[in-house]
């Protein structure tokens, strides 16, 4: 496993973290410093079974550079995994809030102050799967992501992590959400997932 981050701080975190593991996993990961738009030198033209992006292109602003590079990356057979922010649903969490006036400001909005607290974007799964497919990479599926789990607590409830089956039951129920239409067109995230040809 190769894992490709821009931040030193990030990297040191990584690095601390692989420490507590074993040795025989801790030998088959390689840590590189670089950006992830110039991921395909970073990498010396290295390519990927699967190449993982989670996270990233909403604080981009404009995820086609880094889709470019990510695409570069792949073998033939390569499987790419992207998850980013639903465009669709911007408006359910001010909702869930209260926020009236910025939930109605948001159903056509692809930006937001996101849940950390600085300015992120959102993508489609049809924009998004036209990036990949105008570089050759054929989407297979999506996923819905945090679905029930993120508007509860949205909502102001409070999920009991430490009741280990009621989280089981809500992950069977998530789980099912991620899959089904309608459902999963309403998760705050989606999980698109493409491959190369061989």
């Amino acid at each position: 496993m190769t894992l490709l981050d821009s931040s030193p701080a990030m990297l040191d975190k990584a690095r601390r973290r692989l420490a507590l593991l074993p040795a025989d996993i801790t030998r088959r990961v390689s840590l590189v410093e670089g950006d992830g738009t110039d991921a395909a030198r970073a990498m010396n033209g290295r390519r990927f079974d699967a190449v993982l992006c989670h996270g990233v292109l909403g604080y981009l602003d404009d995820p086609e550079p880094m889709v470019d590079e990510l695409c570069r990356l792949l073998a033939p057979a390569g499987i790419l995994s992207i998850m980013t922010g639903n465009a669709a649903t911007m408006a359910v969490r001010p909702a869930l809030e209260q926020r009236w006036s910025d939930a109605l400001a948001s159903f056509d909005a692809d930006t937001e102050i996101g849940v950390l607290g600085v300015p992120s974007r959102a993508d489609t799964v049809e924009s998004l799967s036209g990036l990949l497919r105008a570089r050759g990479v054929e989407p297979v599926d999506w996923y819905g992501v945090w679905l029930f789990a993120d508007w509860l607590e949205f909502g102001g409830a409070h999920v009991d992590t430490s009741d280990r089956e009621r989280l089981a039951a809500m992950v069977d129920v998530e789980f099912e959400a991620a899959r089904r239409d309608p459902y999963r067109q309403l998760s705050r995230v989606f999980h698109l997932v493409g491959r190369t040809a061989v």
